[in-house]
């Protein structure tokens, strides 16, 4: 049986959760991560930032980055065989985000954290593209959160069920169509990013991405991509966040290919584990694409070049 690694677990330093609405209860529990972990027999854990409103009220974000980052770094240290951490950056400085990647490296950080977008700025803003450079010159994947604060449609509709059903999905999902239209992932081609909960509905606009973009193409609306939407966007990496629809996995399946997705569990906003991997488990794919997405295609995405 190979590893199973989880790509999307959330441990939020009570220093950080604290200044937050939402993640002061049952976010900094790590006795209850580990067990969790063991319990669903997962290896390893990827613990990424949730994003959050700390940087409101606890300084600043540069001061949540300070703390954030070298938290994660305490506790991967102290459970170097059973987890893996992502940084932050201070996204109100864009001339210290390069520099703030450095210290992420030095720390033992092995990945970046970002959210879809900031303040309805998406990842496709020019000033990310120092980020970008850095990420692929250093072999650093990217993994992308939902926007938790003020996602898209959030001006329109403030509904404590539909934002984070409906919003937060669909501001991940704008991300990377946003990213992909910018040529990201065109310029980038070394750079590995993992949007979470499927990038959104993507897979379910495959279809209307590609025939809208012909008729736009046809009538000289649109730029040209070089290749059709859904070809530039199944190169990207996704997670599942702990679904447990074999329904939806499929549509994944036959949007991204086995080897483009990564079981992620979305610990503790998702707690059952056991039900998704189950889930995977009861999938009709060969046993190969089951190990991929449950474990090794999350290793091959943190190997560096060369190795």
């Amino acid at each position: 049986m190979s590893p199973i690694w989880d790509a999307h677990t959330h441990w939020m330093p009570p220093e950080v959760a604290e200044h937050t609405a939402f993640y002061q209860r049952g976010w900094s529990d790590i006795t209850l991560l580990l067990r969790t972990l063991d319990d669903a027999g997962i290896e390893k854990a990827m613990l990424l930032y949730p994003s959050s409103d700390a940087h409101l009220n606890g300084g600043g974000w540069s001061r949540v980055c300070d703390v954030y980052n070298l938290e994660i770094s305490k506790r991967i240290k102290e459970h170097p065989d059973r987890l893996l951490g992502a940084g932050i950056l201070p996204m109100d400085s864009p001339h210290e985000m390069v520099r703030e990647i450095d210290k992420i490296m030095e720390l033992g950080l092995s990945c970046l954290s970002l959210a879809s977008s900031y303040e309805g700025t998406y990842l496709n803003d020019g000033s990310f593209l120092p980020i970008w450079e850095k990420a692929e010159k250093e072999g650093l994947p990217i993994f992308v959160h939902s926007q938790t604060i003020n996602p898209i449609g959030f001006d329109r509709v403030k509904d404590p069920l539909l934002m984070p059903v409906v919003e937060y999905l669909f501001d991940i999902t704008m991300c990377a169509g946003a990213m992909m239209m910018s040529g990201v992932f065109n310029h980038y081609k070394d750079l590995k990013v993992v949007f979470a909960h499927f990038a959104g509905v993507l897979p379910f606009l495959a279809d209307r991405f590609d025939s809208t973009y012909l008729m736009l193409r046809s009538r000289d609306m649109v730029k040209d991509l070089g290749s059709l939407p859904s070809h530039i966007l199944r190169n990207i990496f996704v997670d599942i966040s702990g679904v447990k629809s074999t329904s939806l996995l499929n549509m994944a399946l036959e949007f991204f290919g086995p080897r483009r997705i990564v079981w992620g569990s979305d610990f503790p906003a998702q707690k059952n584990s056991i039900e998704s991997i189950n889930a995977l488990e009861d999938l009709d794919i060969q046993r190969e694409e089951k190990e991929n997405i449950l474990g090794k295609n999350l290793i091959n995405v943190l190997k560096k070049k060369g190795e």
